[in-house]
């Protein structure tokens, strides 16, 4: 048994490898569609949302744009992936104090 998919576009036709890839592409377009669908859907959520009442749904909106950021050339920088997630990191670490100091109060 091989770990390597078997490769069935060298047994088509070239007509059939045309419609193939146009079939390929049209699936691609539409989980694109859907996809950003969802995005113009969170946007719009948070667009329509309140200010932010406390620190952890300011960092849920921080999250959703560097979620965003990533996606672009410059988001994909290994030196800007390191600073996104130690920002991360830090959010998490900071959340997580806030919370026990919460508990800690009541």
């Amino acid at each position: 048994m091989t770990d390597q998919p078997t490769d069935l576009d060298q047994f088509r036709r070239l007509g059939d490898l045309q419609e193939v890839k146009t079939r390929r592409d049209r699936t691609d377009v539409e989980v694109d569609q859907l996809r950003l669908k969802h995005e113009q859907e969170v946007l719009g959520q948070f667009l329509a949302a309140p200010p932010a009442g406390n620190w952890a749904e300011a960092v849920d909106k921080v999250k959703y744009l560097f979620g965003l950021f990533m996606h672009t050339p410059d988001g994909m920088d290994p030196r800007r992936i390191m600073l996104v997630r130690a920002i991360m990191d830090d959010f998490d670490r900071l959340l997580a104090a806030e919370n026990v100091d919460n508990d800690n109060d009541g």
